[in-house]
């Protein structure tokens, strides 16, 4: 009985002495609430048909579907 109490202390200071491994995580500022603004189907389409070239090629690139489709509907028009 005096064996498993005094190897219970032992343990217990072992683990005590040994150094921390673990980090707690740098926290991430989490964003304050505020307004949220969206901007209208026919602001979107404006803003579509308004960019050049280019920069509807790099959007189709990054994998933008709307840009991917107009890509697709001027090379229809370049063909016919």
């Amino acid at each position: 009985m005096i064996n498993s109490v005094s190897s219970a202390a032992h343990a217990q200071a072992a683990r005590q002495t040994q150094p921390a491994t673990h980090q707690a995580a740098p926290s991430k500022p989490q964003p304050t609430p505020g307004d949220t603004v969206q901007i209208s189907a026919a602001a979107q389409a404006l803003k579509e048909a308004i960019e050049n070239p280019a920069q509807t090629a790099q959007e189709a690139a990054r994998g933008d579907q709307v840009a991917k489709r107009l890509l697709a509907k001027e090379a229809a028009d370049k063909v016919v």
